[in-house]
């Protein structure tokens, strides 16, 4: 009798649970299957590593989804992985670690866009020798895979100096111009000072690079990491404030110097083998360059007072970490419609879209009768023949039809176009083309914290 007691007892417990965890699985598919009826994500996507699924040998456990450190990127429906938030994905690479039957692979571009990738040896140099790209720019985002390819090229460098006798050269002639202080640049520059050669960073924004106009919340590293002059860097999920405060810290204890502010337009390698690099502050030699720009290329700004604050940002991410915002969008083609209408789909966003012309042209005509759509329900209200003339903390400042007008704000997105860095790529000597990483970005994968 208290043996069937027990046994029914037991099988109450393993009945509740199987219905938990039926209810939760149906509860992640609905989520997912909600994901993509909703259409094309309202974002741009990096152009590098996303995951691809092969449906054939995908058992659909969900172990890609449960490893997933962004979240809500992929997701089950049907019995088989999905990509569910594909703009969220930034290639960690660690669902296709933890997928038990090998049924998910790292492949190059996001989804449905091609990418040109530059041409790059197994020591990250392009095809112009003594120049060499690192970090997203390369094909393989991360924080970690900049700074580990930063360190990894100055080693290269170091070793090929100390191999070689130096040649005399000009005493104002560096060993390395480094173009970029996101994590790739910073982390060269670091490595720089710790073997003792001579470098000048350069950044055409602030301190940071593109991380410090990173609208994500938190930062993800996937695994420690080697910080030269530092050492092992731990923390696996950081905020954007907090890492750039680590790397101000770390930077002021080495007197790292960044020339801020001061853009490069163009490198050129002379026959002597030694690059001049021309910048709108001046021309500066060195006997290499590195690049860290990331893939983002160059916005084109405003040029209004205001534009620096840290509010202003030229590409949207993730429109769901913002919400309950006055948000100012300032463009009039697909991607800003397209962003503008991401943030008014989030909760109590109030979101206006200035646009310098009295009616838009060109749009994809989705984009026209969605926005139409929501010009009439009232989610964006949209100022015509409008500028922004100033930016406040609290406020921005638009010059609608020849009448000034303030209207409060939290965040402006501008979209006004820029230089893609294929362009400079180009002009500066490099090759690109179409480039499958797939097979590099798995070893990247299996060898995480090999080179840290």
């Amino acid at each position: 009798m208290i043996a069937t007691l027990i046994y029914a007892a037991f099988l109450v417990v393993l009945l509740v649970a199987l219905a938990r965890h039926v209810r939760r699985t149906r509860d992640k598919e609905q989520k997912a299957r909600a994901a993509t009826a909703g259409g094309p994500a309202y974002s741009t996507g990096p152009r590098a590593q996303h995951p691809h699924i092969d449906i054939n040998y995908c058992i659909g456990c969900g172990a890609c989804a449960d490893a997933c450190p962004e979240g809500d990127v992929l997701g089950v429906i049907a019995g088989k992985a999905a990509i569910i938030n594909g703009h969220r994905c930034i290639g960690h690479g660690e669902c296709a670690e933890a997928c038990p039957v090998g049924a998910i692979h790292i492949v190059m571009a996001s989804p449905g866009i091609g990418a040109d990738m530059p041409r790059l040896t197994p020591e990250y140099e392009s095809t112009v020798r003594g120049m060499f790209v690192v970090g997203e720019l390369g094909g393989l985002a991360l924080i970690k895979n900049a700074v580990n390819q930063g360190r990894a090229v100055v080693d290269t460098i170091a070793g090929r100096l100390s191999a070689a006798s130096r040649k005399p050269v000009p005493a104002e002639v560096r060993d390395v111009c480094i173009v970029g202080a996101g994590p790739g640049g910073i982390s060269a520059s670091l490595r720089a000072i710790e073997k003792g050669l001579s470098y000048v960073t350069l950044e055409q924004d602030e301190f940071g690079g593109t991380i410090a106009k990173f609208p994500r919340q938190k930062l993800v590293m996937t695994s420690p990491v080697e910080f030269p002059l530092y050492g092992r860097f731990r923390k696996l999920e950081i905020g954007k404030e907090e890492l750039l405060a680590f790397w101000k810290k770390v930077s002021e204890r080495a007197d790292l110097e960044v020339r801020t502010h001061e853009k490069v337009e163009t490198v050129v390698r002379g026959e002597d083998g030694l690059f001049t690099i021309a910048t709108t502050k001046g021309k500066h030699r060195a006997r290499h360059v590195i690049l860290a720009l990331g893939r983002r290329g160059t916005p084109r700004k405003l040029g209004i007072p205001g534009e620096g604050l840290a509010k202003v940002m030229y590409s949207l991410i993730e429109a769901e970490a913002y919400t309950h915002k006055k948000i100012l969008v300032v463009g009039g083609g697909d991607s800003a419609i397209e962003a503008a209408m991401g943030l008014a789909h989030q909760e109590g966003n109030e979101v206006s879209l200035s646009y310098r012309r009295n009616e838009f042209s060109r749009l994809k005509e989705r984009n026209e009768q969605r926005l139409k759509e929501c010009m009439r329900n009232g989610t964006v209200r949209v100022l015509f023949s409008s500028n922004p003339v100033e930016i406040r903390p609290d406020a921005v400042i638009l010059d609608v039809a020849g009448e000034r007008r303030s209207i409060a704000n939290d965040y402006v997105w501008v979209f006004a176009g820029g230089q893609a860095p294929d362009e400079f790529l180009k002009k500066v000597g490099i090759a690109v083309g179409e480039k499958d990483l797939t097979e590099e970005a798995r070893v990247e994968a299996k060898g995480r914290g090999a080179a840290a």
